[in-house]
């Protein structure tokens, strides 16, 4: 049975209509301003028709059939969380050593000299170098 335009929308039927919105954003048919007016809308309509308004004027969008990202692209995103990987691991274990310290100093009756500063020193300016001067780009396999 086809759908009327009377009949009551679902939330499942909101969300694909948000979803198709989102990719319209994407792609730079509306705005953001425009789509946040329109998921405003969206959240308040009842019926199918009211949902199909909110689309009338745009192409339609098949969200599972989306286009290819480039290789190229696909290795920049690739390097990008190799680094930021990196990052982070290195952020975990400055962190982990800060706190030791820490407990370690509180609980001494001296000073502690402040040693996690020799653990993240090289290790950082190695990380600032790579990204800022490293091509970036994963080993190529032979």
């Amino acid at each position: 049975m086809a759908n009327s335009p009377e009949m009551r929308a679902s939330d499942g039927d909101r969300d694909r209509v948000a979803a198709v919105l989102r990719e319209h954003t994407a792609q730079g048919r509306i705005t953001m301003d425009e789509f946040n007016e329109r998921l405003e809308q969206l959240y308040k309509s009842k019926t199918y028709g009211e949902l199909a308004r909110l689309t009338a004027d745009l192409p339609e969008v098949d969200l599972r059939n989306r286009p290819k990202v480039s290789k190229e692209i696909e290795k920049k995103r690739d390097a990008h969380a190799g680094i930021k990987a990196a990052w982070g691991a290195w952020a975990m274990a400055s962190g982990i050593n800060w706190v030791i310290w820490l407990i370690v100093s509180s609980t001494s009756n001296g000073d502690v000299y402040p040693w996690p500063l020799w653990v993240m020193g090289p290790w950082g300016v190695i990380l600032l170098i790579s990204t800022i001067f490293g091509n970036n780009q994963p080993k190529q396999q032979q």
